[in-house]
């Protein structure tokens, strides 16, 4: 054999490592998407997808995305999570709430989780925020204290009203939690001077028996805790409240763009761009365990004044001073 053949051989033997390591590295990233509403009617996964480009991953060269929509029916998520697991995907992004987050718990102790819910510790996902421990992280979007802030907003837009109404889903995350939401929303009407009636909806099949019973009770303005599963009817819960000619006020900034009168909570849009960053540092080898649970940066007010108008309400000019966005 010649010197310059056996050369070529073993400089090709010593480039081995190198290739297999590029191939490697050229595959794509496989990620689970769990959500409760179908794409075209969720703003969220795209956030979360623009969130990924900005890090790099382009879905069909270097990213692959395995969607499920649980398409309104919260039921659905343990099948779905199982889905996602059988896949084996690198990691799975549980967007559909408290629920869906806990169905993928449920499914795999093994594949990295990042989860957007309430309290994810009193759910039962981590042990601490700043030590999740186990196979799950992510972010907590919405506390117990937003119902005291979304009772206080209504207050400051209806400053006449008496009788107020929080809508909630009952089953939207474990009881412990329910009851945080239920004891916070009461002490604020106590502090506030009103009186608080809580309605329940376990999902759009209850929202005209829990509007009559609204009206029964003239109740003169409504809180709605948002949970993944009014995301895909929110239209229906804002013509509701116009047909009622309720002023209410949404956790979720959505129901607001569908002609909802307010909305007071964390910027949700970003939420999920941020949980992009942590889907790209568990893609990159970081552990979930060692990866503390991110809260909100940013909450925002925003107001709709042709609803208000549409109500004959006048939004106190302070208020409107405060507001992050008003859409006239």
């Amino acid at each position: 054999m010649r010197r310059r053949e056996l050369v070529i051989i073993l400089g090709s033997a010593a480039m081995w490592p190198l290739i297999a390591e590029a191939q490697q590295a050229a595959k794509p990233a496989r990620i689970g998407y769990l959500g409760v509403a179908a794409r075209d009617n969720n703003l969220n996964p795209e956030a979360f997808l623009r969130g990924l480009r900005d890090l790099g991953y382009i879905e069909g060269r270097n990213l692959v995305i395995e969607y499920r929509d649980a398409e309104g029916k919260p039921e659905r998520f343990p099948a779905l999570a199982a889905e996602l697991v059988a896949l084996n995907v690198d990691v799975i992004v549980a967007g559909g709430g408290t629920l869906g987050a806990l169905a993928v718990k449920q499914a795999t102790k093994t594949l990295p989780i990042v989860f957007l819910v309430g309290d994810p510790v009193a759910d039962g996902l981590v042990t601490s925020l700043a030590r999740p421990g186990g196979n799950a992280t992510g972010l907590s979007f919405i506390s117990t204290e937003l119902t005291g802030k979304l009772m206080e907003m209504l207050k400051q837009a209806v400053p006449e009203v008496s009788r107020v109404a929080l809508l909630l889903k009952p089953d939207a995350a474990p009881e412990r939690t329910m009851q945080g939401f239920r004891k916070e929303a009461d002490v604020a009407a106590r502090a506030l001077g009103v009186h608080l009636q809580i309605l329940e909806a376990r999902g759009p099949e209850d929202f005209d028996r829990a509007f009559s019973d609204l009206s029964e009770a003239r109740v003169g303005a409504l809180a709605v805790l948002v949970t993944g599963a009014f995301i895909s009817a929110r239209q229906r819960l804002v013509d509701l409240a116009a047909k009622h000619r309720l002023p209410t006020v949404f956790s979720f900034r959505d129901f607001v763009d569908a002609g909802g009168l307010m909305s007071y909570g964390p910027d949700q849009p970003d939420m999920f761009r941020r949980a992009a960053t942590y889907a790209d540092k568990i893609l990159k080898g970081a552990k979930p365990a060692d990866l503390p649970v991110q809260q909100p940066t940013k909450f925002e007010l925003v107001i709709n004044l042709k609803t208000a108008k549409a109500l004959g309400l006048a939004i106190p000019h302070a208020m409107l001073m405060r507001a992050d966005e008003v859409i006239e």
